[in-house]
């Protein structure tokens, strides 16, 4: 299809789902934040009524003991506990049909995320389960959960997803390995803890690729083509809060100050796309991960920079902006200039934290596969500029070990 053309479909296409995204409803959102928040929120579900919790985590958690302080009040309270710990990166549709059968025959009526993103999204779709008979397959896109789901809360033990605040999932197919993404407004947890008490632990390779995806969100955020609410000013904060806080949470992962900031960073991250969306980055990230097994913040990490090139002359305001915020350079420089000061601090930034710039398990004979899907996913996005087959496959070049 012609670019023109595409042009065209992309600008009807993000009209009609702006015009979508405005009529949903209102989600409602709370978030505890600080030392000991997981506490704070455990006795908040207490105090709704409620009894019976299912705990969706992974072994590695439950085997650290992270698990048992985050739901320590809620042992207090004699509240009954089932737990579902079979979530792995990268959840699919038989981890939520696992999960959801351990909650329908609990009778639980609500559903705790104590993890990363994948616990985080795992319980999205558990609790839409549990409470329906259809397939969550039926549900990939934009508001198809339509029946009331389980009460749902999240505790996150990394910063980076910002799941915590959005109201999307992202669920593999096990045996194509292809990602979907389902949104829908009561996928949006009702709380959140940001505790800071149990990311210290994080090692540093997980805090590095963590804080580089909400540095993707901020970014993406920021230079999407939708101006919805906050998004601009959550962003911001996300991305001065990452280049600020990022290097000594890598270098000093007990630093509480900089484990507090960046849980913030991410929370605000997940806020700014939750309103607009994410972008190009995602598109050819998500492919990656669903390929070769790359966890989604190294994905992101690899890609983002070549993305800014890509897009610089589209969003070269947006990045002279981000530029000064971060303090690379200063009001009254050349726009030009400044973007690509801030395209290489991204890059500073990344090596920083010790993450490379290529990896050798991407294939060449993978590109066309890869390109396709990068295509087709980045065009439902706000993005500046669609991609092209040319362009994904320089893209792939660079960063193919």
């Amino acid at each position: 299809m012609p670019m023109f053309l595409r042009k065209i479909l992309h600008t009807l296409f993000l009209r009609i789902m702006k015009v979508v995204a405005n009529l949903s409803p209102p989600s409602r959102h709370a978030v505890f934040a600080g030392s000991g928040s997981s506490s704070q929120l455990c006795e908040h579900i207490v105090h709704t009524g409620a009894r019976k919790v299912l705990v969706v985590t992974d072994k590695p958690l439950r085997e650290l003991g992270v698990v048992d302080r985050a739901v320590s009040a809620l042992v207090a309270a004699d509240m009954d506990l089932a737990y579902y710990d079979g979530v792995l990166p990268d959840p699919t549709f038989d981890h939520v049909a696992e999960g959801a059968a351990i909650a329908r025959q609990h009778g639980s009526e609500v559903v705790l995320a104590i993890g990363g993103g994948s616990s985080i999204d795992a319980a999205k779709i558990i609790a839409a389960s549990a409470t329906s008979e259809e397939s969550p397959m039926d549900w990939v896109g934009f508001g198809k959960v339509k029946h009331e789901i389980l009460k749902l809360y999240a505790i996150p033990t990394t910063s980076g997803t910002g799941s915590e605040a959005t109201m999307g999932a992202v669920i593999s197919d096990a045996a194509t390995h292809l990602k979907s993404i389902i949104t829908g407004a009561d996928l949006l947890p009702r709380a959140a803890a940001l505790d800071a008490d149990l990311i210290t632990g994080l090692p540093p390779h997980i805090t590095a690729a963590t804080g580089m995806d909400a540095l993707t969100h901020g970014i993406e955020a920021y230079i999407g083509v939708w101006d919805r609410g906050t998004r601009a000013e959550d962003a911001r904060l996300a991305i001065k809060l990452v280049f600020d806080f990022l290097p000594t949470a890598y270098q000093d992962g007990t630093n509480r100050n900089a484990r507090n900031a960046m849980a913030m960073g991410a929370y605000y991250a997940g806020l700014a796309i939750n309103q607009v969306n994410v972008g190009n980055v995602h598109a050819i990230a998500h492919q990656l991960g669903g390929k070769y097994g790359i966890p989604h913040g190294l994905a992101n990490s690899l890609v983002l920079p070549h993305i800014l090139d890509f897009c610089r002359e589209e969003v070269q305001q947006q990045l002279a902006e981000l530029a000064v915020l971060i303090g690379v350079g200063t009001e009254g420089e050349d726009a030009g200039s400044l973007s690509h000061k801030f395209i290489q601090a991204v890059r500073n930034l990344r090596t920083e934290v010790g993450i490379p710039d290529s990896m050798d398990v991407i294939k060449e004979e993978d590109f066309p596969d890869i390109c396709q899907l990068a295509i087709a996913e980045g065009a439902t996005y706000p993005v500046p500029r669609l991609l092209d087959q040319k362009s994904v496959r320089l893209i792939l070049g660079q960063i193919a070990g």
